[in-house]
């Protein structure tokens, strides 16, 4: 069992030696102008005329983005969700869910998968959604990824390559797809979902299946820190942990700030930013470093830096991205903005 919660999503102290200015006033603001100018306006005009977004402005309309652009105009552009824009993109999410509470990638598909996390996440901004979301965390609830099931674990064994991994798969997370295996990245937005969720929405054993997906993070971690997407050995090999899944899982796990593997994955992060140039990398890992009051590396670029590169390839998530990690309102992710408006 994970220990106590220490507050939940509670930054650290900016005295300590790990907190500090995540950025400088310059920097912030040059950043807030270039969501202003060029993000925000890139979101607005590839809506697409159902409601949603695609993942690059004129393809088909998909949950996942369709999920980052509505939180990005909700908590960045101030975009009241009675507005046109957000009322059509949440009904294009309602009408979306399938009977059985989840969400497909995309809207007429007949299975659902890992966007059910984010599609609730962006709902409890929206109206009239207390039933939808209540479905989709139901659905999360009875999602069984097979590496946990009893067969599947006594056959890994008996496997002759059983000293390759040293993962303990009794415990379970969210895998892409249902009935798969747990991995690190849905399982750690479902996580963080469930965190934000009013109890009264949450299922009947909510707290334990969410007790077991945080141990399996912490079973995966990489050796001396860090996430990769699976398995942190492979063939035996220790993985090398990257800057996503990383960012993800340390959202997931704020509420245990002093853990060592916590500490370990932040110095991890923090030294791995100065080579990367991914820009949606680069966005995610400054939402994580805020959350926890870390210093912004130095010599790191700031996701805004790159867009002159190739303008983040026209993705939309990226786009929605680097509108939260600009944005110094972090209700969307602290749950403080209020519940699911019934």
């Amino acid at each position: 069992m994970i220990p106590g919660n220490q507050g939940v999503f509670a930054p650290q102290s900016s005295s300590g030696a790990r907190g500090g200015v995540i950025a400088s006033a310059q920097g912030q603001s040059q950043s807030a102008s270039f969501v202003e100018s060029v993000c925000l306006p890139k979101l607005r005009s590839a809506q697409n005329d159902d409601g949603g977004w695609g993942y690059r402005p004129g393809s088909q309309s998909r949950v996942e983005p369709t999920c980052w652009a509505l939180q990005a105009l909700i908590n960045v552009a101030a975009v009241e969700v009675s507005s046109e824009a957000c009322h059509r993109g949440l009904q294009f999410l309602r009408s979306a869910q399938l009977p059985d509470g989840s969400w497909p990638f995309a809207a007429g598909q007949e299975v659902g998968c890992s966007v059910t996390a984010p599609a609730c996440w962006a709902l409890l901004s929206g109206k009239n959604s207390f039933e939808a979301v209540a479905a989709g965390l139901n659905w999360l609830s009875q999602d069984r990824p097979q590496d946990s099931v009893f067969w599947r674990r006594l056959l890994r064994r008996l496997s002759p390559a059983r000293h390759r991994s040293r993962q303990n798969s009794a415990y379970r997370g969210w895998g892409w797809n249902p009935g798969t295996s747990s991995w690190v990245e849905p399982t750690s937005v479902a996580l963080v979902v469930l965190g934000l969720c009013p109890k009264e929405l949450l299922p009947a054993g909510a707290n334990e299946r969410r007790q077991s997906a945080e141990a399996m993070l912490y079973d995966r971690m990489c050796p001396g820190g860090g996430w990769n997407c699976g398995d942190p050995l492979v063939y035996g090999v220790p993985g090398k942990p990257l800057v996503i899944p990383t960012a993800w899982a340390l959202l997931a796990l704020r509420r245990y700030p002093q853990r060592p593997e916590n500490l370990a994955s932040l110095d991890w992060l923090a030294g791995k930013l100065p080579d990367e140039a991914g820009p949606g990398s680069l966005a995610l890992a400054q939402i994580c470093l805020e959350a926890y009051g870390h210093k912004w590396p130095a010599t790191a670029h700031r996701p805004d830096d790159l867009y002159s590169n190739n303008e983040f390839l026209g993705s939309i998530t990226t786009t929605a991205w680097v509108c939260l990690a600009a944005n110094s309102r972090r209700s969307w992710l602290t749950g403080e903005s209020g519940e699911a408006a019934r």
